[in-house]
């Protein structure tokens, strides 16, 4: 099979021709990951570093260029696309400035201790070590930042891994220029250019995760695809870590005291309809108190937005199916647009306008099925509840989510016990900030309990996704100067490095 552009505005297919991945093809990328894993991984830490940036500065003086060929493929537009190209290359910078100092890495040391054990030890350096090459499946609403340049490619190289992506076909072109841009830096840099693989088409991404010479896995995408990836990954005669990240269906409360906000009515719908409602952070589902006024408010906003051009047919049809799941439970009436696609669009096919669902906690209590379904596109539900009891029991039996987000004023009496709620079920905890926008830092998580990720314990944006890539190795009374220097930093005795 073959891939080709469309560019979602038009429906009109541009561009060459690009032949998917066979088994062979598979085979010698993973090989040639596997080759060039050695010398990345023994590289020195600054070394590392002074690539990864190198990388960015390829991206960046292609910005143009790249630009306007991931708009003709996504129609997300310039200003948004020239945005998130910057968000990656500042994530290789930051994530090579973590590569640099090594403080991800953990280090632990122990003198020897004289005597028997428990007491008594021998000397002890723990370290963690690159765990080999990974595979990264690129997401289709991230051409720049969750692709073949984003942040799974960028943690792994940081902790020293190569990489293989798996191209997204929702931006093909895209993902050709991104990649020999970088195979370029890296030859040109005097590295194995193996240490960024590609390969394209849905049945490579099967044989992929199965190859022996791939060692982790990071995808972002949906739940059925990432579900069944993490099964082949599983099932595998070694079975490898799979870190998912699967969507989410993200609560947003709004208590008593923040109701009559100025503005609450615009910035929710700014942030539902942002990127046309394409985001894993999306507020999926708005609690707002019974009889609130704001309803009105949000109503008359969203009524006023025009539609938007999804990034491709299967987006169109995953939201098309998503929303009549949603609109079939009981209690679910349209509040404000329409389902289905848009007469007001040149390409109707590709169109959908906005469309906000309404219900009620009592109706959900009854029937949990609008919270288990993510509309991934410009489409949202407004549940109103009349107790804080309500409110608490229905967010009780939500499904893990990325992120969850508190309007409120700070003595609110229910803004305690809501916390707790939402606190158990979320991965990042926002409180009178709306969902979307992942600041790429330190302290970031992006994950969070099942069905959200794989793996909560992680997250794929920020500096600690990079152990997702290391294992732990203990040197047990080895002389310093057989220790690997990349792995050689000066430790301080019983204590982190």
């Amino acid at each position: 099979m073959s891939t080709q552009s469309i560019d979602p505005r038009t429906g009109q297919v541009f561009g060459p021709v690009l032949a998917d991945s066979d088994e062979r093809d598979v085979r010698s990328t993973c090989l040639e990951a596997e080759h060039a894993a050695p010398f990345w991984a023994s590289l020195p830490l600054q070394r590392r570093a002074e690539v990864m940036e190198l990388l960015a500065d390829a991206l960046d003086a292609a910005v143009s260029d790249l630009v306007a060929l991931a708009d003709s493929e996504t129609a997300l537009g310039t200003g948004r696309l020239t945005g998130e190209l910057a968000r990656t290359t500042f994530q290789l910078r930051l994530l090579a400035g973590a590569a640099r100092t090594g403080t991800y890495a953990q280090q632990m040391f122990d003198e020897a201790v004289a005597g028997a054990p428990p007491e008594g030890h021998p000397e002890l350096r723990r370290v963690l070590v690159p765990i080999g090459p990974v595979a990264v499946y690129a997401a289709s609403n991230f051409p720049f930042a969750f692709s073949v340049a984003g942040g799974d490619t960028a943690s792994a190289l940081a902790a020293g891994c190569p990489v293989v992506v798996k191209a997204h076909p929702g931006h093909p072109q895209t993902s050709e220029a991104v990649h020999g841009l970088l195979r370029g830096a890296l030859t040109a840099a005097g590295v194995p250019a193996g240490v960024i693989g590609m390969v394209r088409g849905f049945s490579a991404g099967a044989t992929l995760i199965q190859d022996p010479a791939i060692r982790a896995a990071a995808f972002t995408g949906s739940r059925g695809g990432g579900r069944a990836l993490f099964d082949l990954a599983s099932a595998r005669p070694e079975p490898i870590p799979f870190y998912g990240e699967l969507g989410s269906v993200n609560p947003v409360v709004v208590l008593a005291s923040a109701v009559s906000r100025p503005d609450l009515a615009r910035d929710y719908v700014d942030s539902l309809l942002l990127g046309a409602g394409q985001f894993c952070t999306n507020p999926s589902v708005l609690f707002v108190p019974a009889g609130s006024a704001v309803v009105e408010e949000i109503t008359a906003e969203l009524s006023s937005r025009p539609a938007g051009v999804l990034l491709h047919a299967g987006v169109v049809s995953a939201l098309d199916g998503a929303v009549a799941k949603v609109m079939g439970a009981s209690g679910v009436s349209v509040l404000a647009g329409e389902a289905g696609s848009s007469a007001e669009s040149a390409d109707a096919s590709l169109s959908r306008g906005p469309l906000l669902l309404a219900t009620t906690a009592v109706e959900l209590a009854a029937d949990r099925t609008p919270l288990e379904v993510e509309c991934f596109g410009p489409a949202g539900l407004l549940v109103e509840y009349e107790t804080t009891v309500e409110l608490r029991t229905v967010l009780a039996s939500m499904e893990g989510a990325l992120v969850g987000c508190i309007f409120a004023e700070a003595d609110d009496p229910a803004a305690p016990e809501v916390i707790v709620a939402l606190a158990d079920r979320v991965g990042r905890l926002a409180w009178n900030a709306w969902p979307t926008g992942v600041a790429v830092s330190a302290a970031q998580h992006h994950g969070g309990p099942w069905p959200s990720t794989t793996n909560p314990l992680y997250t794929s944006v920020g500096i600690t996704a990079i152990p997702r890539f290391l294992r732990p190795l203990v040197y047990q009374s080895l002389p310093e100067q057989l220790i690997p220097a990349t792995w050689a930093t000066r430790e301080t005795p019983n204590g982190a490095v």
